[in-house]
């Protein structure tokens, strides 16, 4: 509380003779200091943001449209196009050859050993072994063990009740002997705790006077101590904290915060300057060649290089993406054809031959609405171009 009551006063104490004397050399050497640091920050700043403007977003930009061209595009279109029918065969293909080594080896292993075990394996534990040792057990060790188990029972009860007797006989001599133990031990015991209760009580009061001596001596070498330093270090430190520190240190802030703000005064006016020198000795003339010479040459080059390109590229791949589709459509078709081959399914109607065969009855040309579908035999191929 009282360093925050401080505080607020030295905050709003009135001037005294040494600010007063100390705040224009403090402003003119913190000016001097300041200034080129400020000047150096907004050459800095402005540099940043016209780079920031100028060239890095532009070429952020440039860079991801040539990586969506160069690198995402192709690499979306192997995918699409190239990876993922690669990888629809290659799971089809390691589909099937699972099948048939599970199918192998389920025929191979399972199916043996599931009869070793159940026609030999079990039968052979069961008839074998269990049976017999369920008969041994229940004729023959159950009544060896009732046996044995009644003659040790006997033999148990006898041994304990002799023991007992033993043990009872020596547990009241000992009895006996601790009772009088304990009772010269318990006299012995009053006795010493008695004269040891006499000792305790004369020590606490000895050393009950040297702690109140002690006490109270360091009570005032304390006392002392305190007064020397708060008379000798606190006293002349808040002295020094009130009427020199915190005057130099308010008005250096002052004279830091005066000085930033003429510093940027100076500094935009100085950047206007150096804006309109570069407007007329650059801008101008720069902008005046982009209107006289780069724009007719954009134009040109536009018209008579860029158009006819694009136009020549987007006719190459139209015809390469026509030659694409033609690919997949014959490996589409190669791949059916294979998989009737090897398979035997049911033939479907290829390209380029009729659809809807007329059913018609044997050795006969006319078209029932009942009769089965003909086979596709070289015969019927025949027959249909001769009607054709």
């Amino acid at each position: 509380m009282d360093d925050s009551k401080h505080q607020a006063l030295d905050r709003y104490a009135p001037e005294t003779a040494l600010t007063r004397l100390i705040r224009i050399p403090v402003r003119i050497v913190v000016l001097v200091v300041v200034l080129p640091v400020r000047m150096v920050w907004d050459l800095l700043s402005a540099a940043w943001h016209a780079s920031d403007r100028v060239l890095l977003r532009p070429l952020g930009r440039g860079l991801a449209r040539l990586a969506d061209t160069l690198v995402l595009t192709p690499l979306a279109w192997l995918y699409a196009n190239v990876l993922t029918p690669l990888g629809h065969g290659a799971a089809w293909l390691l589909g099937k050859v699972g099948q048939g080594v599970a199918r192998l080896f389920t025929t191979l292993v399972v199916a043996p050993a599931v009869a070793l075990w159940r026609y030999v394996l079990v039968p052979a534990a069961r008839y074998g072994v269990v049976v017999p040792l369920v008969w041994l057990y229940g004729a023959v060790l159950t009544p060896v063990g009732r046996g044995a188990a009644w003659v040790f029972g006997k033999a148990w009860q006898g041994a304990a009740w002799f023991l007992g007797g033993i043990w009872q006989g020596i547990a009241w001599t000992f009895g006996l002997l601790w009772q009088g133990i304990a009772w010269t031990f318990g006299l012995l015991w009053q006795g010493i705790a008695w004269i040891f209760g006499l000792l305790w009580q004369g020590i606490a009061w000895i050393f009950g006077l040297l702690w109140r001596g002690i006490a109270a001596i360091g009570r005032g070498l304390w006392t002392v101590v305190t007064w020397l330093v708060t008379t000798l270090l606190v006293t002349p430190a808040s002295w020094l904290y009130r009427h020199i520190l915190a005057p130099v240190g308010r008005e250096t802030a002052a004279a830091v915060e005066v000085a930033w703000r003429i510093t940027g005064y100076l500094s935009r006016a100085v950047g206007r300057g150096i804006a309109w020198l570069a407007r007329h000795l650059i801008g101008v003339p720069v902008a005046w060649v982009h209107r006289t010479v780069g724009t007719p040459v954009g134009h040109f080059v536009r018209d008579a290089l860029w158009a006819p390109a694009r136009r020549a590229a987007e006719e190459a791949g139209r015809a390469a993406r026509g030659a694409l589709a033609t690919a997949r459509e014959t490996v589409r078709q190669a791949r059916r054809d294979a998989w009737r081959a090897l398979a035997g399914g049911a033939v479907g109607a290829r390209s380029g031959e009729p659809l809807g065969v007329p059913a018609r009855t044997l050795g006969s040309t006319t078209t029932v609405p009942s009769a089965a579908q003909a086979s596709e035999t070289s015969l019927l191929g025949e027959k249909l171009v001769k009607q054709g």
